[in-house]
């Protein structure tokens, strides 16, 4: 199973893979009976260029209308929690509004689905773009960027390492995380599908929720599938 940053962390001792996404992957592996093996990439697009090649046999991916054209289809939703900004100390932003105006430049990471919707909707500020979190924060913290746009619970895990940000209270949209497979897996991926719905009604998801101690992720509505290429 293939994901990428910041769908996950990694313990410092062991470098174990965790978080909901690891919990999910783990259950499912469980489900099917095979040993899992967690393949990270840097990026989206690499992850999807591993489902393609058959190197990997499923997938994570946030919905996006940009990205149906890539892969067979997506699950229901396991998770949701919003996009919004972080900001430095200081900062004159407030508000997503007060970020979309001119003279505003805002870092964002390439192809990830906090992206994609706000290239939708931003009529003003300049993007900074970049190939992953890590060099996003990297922009803000030098004071090359006003803000970076990304998931809330990736944004207040950065924002501890720069003192006096703030992640803002409202946001831009929302991510919805799914399970994606290669085109022509139609078969695996209603099997995936049900069992995301059973997570979900189990409780798993939301205890997965709580181990990852993740601030404003919720779990997702049951029977919310996406719509299928």
């Amino acid at each position: 199973m293939a994901l990428f940053p910041p769908q996950y962390t990694k313990d410092p001792v062991t470098g174990e893979v965790k978080g909901v996404w690891a919990d999910v992957a783990r259950a499912f592996a469980a489900r099917v009976g095979v040993e899992l093996v967690l393949v990270e990439h840097p990026t989206p697009p690499k992850m999807v260029e591993c489902l393609k090649a058959g190197v990997c046999d499923v997938g994570f991916l946030g919905f996006d209308p940009a990205r149906v054209a890539d892969v067979e289809g997506f699950s229901p939703a396991f998770i949701e929690f919003d996009y919004t900004y972080l900001v430095s100390a200081g900062s004159s932003i407030r508000s997503a509004a007060d970020a979309d105006r001119p003279g505003v430049r805002i870092a964002v990471v390439h192809a990830h689905a906090s992206t994609l919707a706000l290239m939708r909707i931003r009529k003003q500020a300049e993007l900074a773009s970049v190939d992953t979190p890590d060099n996003a924060f990297a922009l803000l913290r030098a004071g090359r960027v006003d803000a970076w746009a990304s998931a809330r619970q990736a944004l207040v895990e950065y924002s501890a390492q720069l003192p006096g940000s703030r992640v803002l209270e409202d946001g831009y949209g929302a991510n919805r995380p799914a399970v994606v497979v290669a085109k022509g897996q139609g078969a695996r991926l209603a099997y995936i599908s049900e069992f995301i719905e059973e997570i979900k009604a189990s409780g798993f998801v939301q205890q997965a929720i709580t181990r990852s101690g993740w601030r404003g992720v919720r779990v997702a509505p049951p029977a919310s599938p996406h719509p299928q290429n």
